[in-house]
């Protein structure tokens, strides 16, 4: 026993001087060793209770319940309880692990854990290239980073220098807080950063995204989405070139081409600027900002140079700021600034005095609205709808209310002015007109067959119209102060016109194009950030596979999986 005791020492000590010089797969510590005739060239090393066997090769540490090594081919087969340990870079234990000294690649199966600094991966079968320092699975994997949650896929690589994943096919992101799913995930443990390619939706309860080229940083739930990105809140639809996401903040911005869509209220927000607060149930837009609401077949464009729409979808309001306009297919106006209740159906249109500043704007001209052929302005200016059909209802003007119409046939002008103006619609035909207070009129009078037989000039209290086809059928004067009728060729040059007159048809906004005519022009910024997905080598290259069958001995056996199982049509 002595005898075969001193012979296996030998032998260990002649064995490992020889794998040193050789940089062959060298055994650091094996408490059994013998040979079988079934196994021509093959050691078999075993462990004892206390110890397992213990391998090592070029900085690859690896320990074994059971080890077959191939001197010859430089070849190890590991059994049991097997851990594989290269410096901090690779850290594997598995059921089996079949490696190669000479082409330095391992195969790893059941139960495979590879560990990394900052996550753990879970999968059946293993391939791992020291040379390159890439692992890759093909058989579903799982990888697990405790704040990111959970990643899943069917095929699978990680780049150890990197320290990065790239999931393909099937790919799932499960996360407490929301569940990513795509086609292709590349995955650095290091940051938690995750770069989105192909289709790809990020689910939530508050919210669901969808781009098909992203960025998502799983510490931080922050993303930045490119080509084809939505955001879907439930009630509101964000689309645009490029959009930024903050979860904790519950915010988004989107530039270029954004769509803003009010589900719940027929609303459409567009521009090249956006912010999205949802807690707040605010939206900001800027940059050729235009809000549409679809009111029954038609709908009420507004432009702004900033909108806002704020409230819940129930209590929503849409503001308008700086050189505010509307266009409606019967209705159009302008102002500095535009209020709209969607509940009340109350729209406001207001402009902010400035008796100090230059801006011949602000100081004289007043919000001004166009229904058919009608001018009406005043101080401010109030639509009133109906809420459930979203037809005209009512018109309110005050201070220094003003309605001007040119003559159906002539040169001049049809005018009325006061303190309010009162109209009232029926079928989105403004039927009634009642001017309050201080009223004044320049009337154009003609008979049935449009002949002019007058120009009515006069004062009173009140003034009540009753509108047919957009022309003034009865006018009713109450407490009427003065007034006469003159022959068109009677009246007084200097009296064609009442106090605050402006006629204004040039601003008016004819089209939706209309609305953007004295915007200044700018252009939209170019996108950047995410480039398009790497397209890595295979992890079974050309070169990989060549290095397998240039080392390959004529002895290989096939079901040495690794070197000699490598086909390359297998792994295309």
């Amino acid at each position: 026993m002595r005898i075969v005791l001193i012979i296996i020492i030998i032998y260990l000590f002649n064995f490992n001087l020889y794998s040193q010089n050789r940089e062959q797969i060298k055994i650091e510590y094996a408490p059994f060793m013998n040979f079988e005739e079934s196994r021509p060239g093959a050691t078999i090393l075993t462990r004892n209770n206390s110890n397992q066997v213990y391998l090592k090769h070029k900085g690859v540490e690896m320990w074994c319940n059971q080890a077959i090594y191939y001197e010859k081919d430089d070849f190890v087969e590991a059994f049991g309880n097997v851990k594989v340990k290269e410096g901090d870079s690779l850290n594997m234990t598995s059921k089996y692990i079949e490696y190669s000294g000479k082409t330095q690649l391992a195969y790893a199966s059941g139960d495979v854990v590879l560990i990394d600094p900052n996550s753990k991966l879970y999968t059946e079968t293993l391939y791992f290239d020291r040379i390159k320092q890439e692992a890759y699975y093909n058989e579903k994997g799982k990888v697990i980073r405790d704040s990111s949650g959970t990643i899943t896929s069917d095929i699978g690589r990680y780049f150890v220098k990197n320290k990065k994943y790239q999931f393909n096919q099937n790919v799932l992101l499960e996360n407490p807080k929301y569940i990513v799913k795509s086609n292709r995930l590349d995955f650095y443990t290091a940051t938690g950063y995750a770069f989105l390619y192909g289709p790809t939706t990020i689910d939530s309860k508050t919210s669901k995204i969808y781009c098909e080229k992203g960025f998502y940083d799983t510490d931080n739930d922050t993303g930045y989405f490119v080509k084809k990105s939505k955001i879907d809140y439930n009630d509101r639809i964000i689309k645009g070139d490029s959009i930024y996401f903050n979860r904790n903040k519950h915010f988004a911005s989107a530039s270029n081409n954004i769509k803003v869509i009010d589900t719940l209220n027929n609303t459409v927000v567009k521009g090249h600027y956006a912010e999205v607060f949802k807690e707040k149930d605010s939206v900001y837009i800027t940059k050729n900002a235009l809000a549409i609401i679809v009111q029954n077949k038609d709908s009420l464009y507004i432009h702004s140079d900033t909108l806002m729409i704020t409230g819940p979808p129930e209590k929503r309001i849409v503001r308008g700021f700086y050189n505010s306009k509307i266009y409606k297919s019967d209705i159009s106006g302008k102002s500095d600034s535009i209020h709209i209740n969607q509940k009340t159906g109350l729209t406001q249109l207001i402009n902010f005095y400035n008796l100090k500043s230059n801006d011949l704007f602000s100081k004289r001209n007043h919000p001004v609205l166009w229904h058919k052929k009608n001018q009406i302005t005043g101080d401010s200016i109030h639509l009133i709808s109906n809420f459930e059909s979203k037809s005209l209802d009512s018109l309110k003007v005050f201070n220094n209310a003003f309605i001007t119409s040119k003559d159906s046939l002539g040169d001049g002008f049809n005018q009325i002015s006061g303190k309010i103006l009162q109209g009232y619609f029926i079928d989105n035909e403004l039927k009634i007109i009642d001017i309050i207070k201080n009223a004044e009129t320049i009337y154009h009078l003609r008979n049935s067959e449009n002949e002019l037989i007058g120009i009515d000039k006069s004062k009173s209290a009140s003034i009540k119209i009753l509108m047919s086809e957009n022309t003034a059928e009865e006018i009713k004067k109450l407490n009427q102060i003065d007034g006469n009728t003159y022959p068109e060729n009677d009246y007084p040059e200097n009296q064609k016109f009442l106090k605050g007159f402006s006629w204004r048809e040039n601003e008016r906004p004819k089209n939706i194009e209309d609305l953007f005519k004295d915007q200044i022009p700018f252009d939209l910024p170019v996108i950047k950030g995410i480039k398009d997905f790497p397209i890595e080598k295979k992890f079974f290259d050309e070169e990989l596979i060549n290095r397998v069958n240039n080392k390959r001995s004529e002895n290989d056996k096939e079901s040495r999986r690794i070197p000699s199982n490598f086909k390359k049509n297998k792994f295309e």
